[in-house]
């Protein structure tokens, strides 16, 4: 469980934020000295910390170096009255999170508390793009053992040790932040801050303030001093999510900041420099931003010092069988169910459907299926209506997609034509799923059946051939079989 500690010497500051915090899932920790904050630190190793400037028996900008030699990534939110803000702004420049001003606002005591939270687990929990022995013990992975996947993992694996700006591109539900924070946990700069900004979450006349500050008095409700992500981030990495969606006069910031190393708060005319490693995400198709005027092209190239390109889930379907499993084990634990196994059946409606939401739709599916599930197995019953649908092309007779012969490349064409001329839907997968067939059908041919060789040919882990030979119920004999040139 996360851990927040309070360093306060006021009572009513600890009763305060005790009864603001009282329904976060996080245990709450409570110091009234500095020795004893620091003592508690060391011990309980929290993720967020509130301290305050001033305590009784010592400074608490002398308790924040302490603090940060014990744990370089915890976060350190400063609590200050009016009187001591400039002192809090130069601890944030040292690599404080944000600071506080009493009396304390409630929803902007929670606000900045749950984001440092959020951002903490970032930092602290490692994100794993080895294959692991019992996923039910890995939280954070990227599962999947094909060859996509794997290929995803080996360019992290090139490029986290590089200090070059990364742009990941990907459909939403794919698992980009992971991609991020696995990037930034095997870089250099995994010792140092890793925050996370969401540009289209952010309205557009707030989002230059989030990520390059604003000087009190910037603009309207600017009643103090703002040290922004680009600042605090110093020395680390910023994950700019969603980046298409953002403004062209942002754009033209962060374009002058990635040249020129440096920026201005808003409101501001002193330089500060920024040493910052930029990963960009988004969804969007970045190349028809640019030809409509929406997003500049030299930021683009400034952005994608390398590209990483997450396949959906539906061209990955080799990994839905792993996947499911990962979300069995990881929500048994959390909803103290006891289901060990997914009925091949359920397994395969979970191949068979196009998850236009990805793996965050899997992820869904999985949990709402356990809650409704009774005994040991995930049966099809158990899942929602929309995967047990089935339109009148879904189960196509075998005679259908047999023989392999030469033939059938020319009738893949024919397939898609003759199934958009009637309306079908799902035309993508089903075609996909006949490809799939043909091409893997062809190199065992070659190979004379020698499933190893098929497999290194085609780029797939033998235990992935194999569960793809079983799930389209293709036998070597029959693949072997000579081909009667009439069929």
């Amino acid at each position: 469980m996360s851990r927040l500690l309070v360093i306060d010497d006021e009572p009513g500051i600890q009763f305060s934020i005790e009864q603001v915090l009282a329904e976060e899932d996080f245990e709450l920790l409570h110091a009234e000295t500095a020795e004893q904050g620091l003592r508690l630190a060391s011990e309980y190793k929290p993720d967020v910390i509130l301290l305050d400037i001033r305590l009784g028996d010592r400074s608490g900008l002398e308790l924040f170096h302490d603090l940060r030699r014990l744990d370089p990534k915890t976060l350190i939110i400063f609590i200050t009255g009016h009187g001591s803000a400039d002192t809090a702004i130069e601890a944030m420049k040292l690599g404080a999170y944000d600071y506080l001003v009493k009396p304390l606002d409630a929803d902007q005591l929670q606000q900045v508390v749950s984001q440092a939270m959020a951002i903490s687990r970032m930092m602290h929990v490692p994100t794993i793009v080895e294959e692991a022995d019992r996923p039910e013990d890995r939280p954070d992975r990227l599962i999947g053992s094909g060859a996509a996947m794997q290929a995803v993992c080996k360019q992290i694996g090139r490029v986290a040790p590089q200090d070059v700006n990364v742009l990941i591109l990907g459909e939403s539900g794919t698992g980009k932040e992971l991609v991020a924070r696995a990037i930034y946990h095997h870089s250099r700069r995994s010792q140092a801050p890793f925050l996370a900004i969401n540009c289209a979450a952010i309205p557009e006349s707030l989002l230059e303030s989030e990520l390059f500050g604003h000087e009190r008095g910037a603009f309207t409700g600017a009643d103090r001093r703002r040290i922004g992500k680009f600042e605090q981030s110093h020395g680390g990495t910023l994950l700019l999510d969603e980046i298409g969606d953002m403004a062209p006069g942002t754009q033209a910031k962060i374009l002058r900041l990635l040249q020129e190393g440096s920026f201005e708060r808003l409101g501001g005319s002193e330089p500060i420099t920024a040493n910052v490693r930029v990963i960009a995400a988004t969804n969007q198709n970045l190349d028809a931003l640019i030809e409509q005027g929406r997003f500049r092209k030299d930021l683009y190239y400034r952005l994608r010092g390398v590209t990483i390109i997450l396949p959906p889930l539906r061209e990955r379907t080799e990994d839905i069988a792993e996947l499911a499993h990962y979300f069995l084990f990881r929500y048994n634990r959390q909803l103290g169910t006891s289901v060990q196994s997914i009925a091949p059946e359920a397994l395969e409606l979970l191949e068979r459907y196009s998850w236009p939401g990805n793996v965050r739709e899997l992820q869904s599916v999985i949990r709402e299926a356990l809650l409704a599930s009774a005994g040991p197995t995930l049966l099809p019953e158990f899942l929602p209506p929309e995967l047990r649908r089935e339109s009148p092309m879904e189960r196509e007779p075998e005679a259908k997609l047999a023989p392999m012969g030469e033939e059938d490349w020319q009738s893949l064409s024919f397939f898609v034509d003759n199934a958009a001329a009637c309306g079908e839907t799902d035309v993508y997968r089903r075609a996909l799923q006949r490809f799939d067939r043909l091409v893997i059908a062809a190199v065992m041919r070659r190979t004379g059946g020698q499933q190893n060789k098929a497999a290194e040919i085609l780029g797939l882990s033998r235990a992935t051939l194999r569960a793809k030979l079983r799930q389209m119920q293709m036998a070597v004999e029959k693949i072997l079989a000579p081909q009667d040139p009439k069929n």
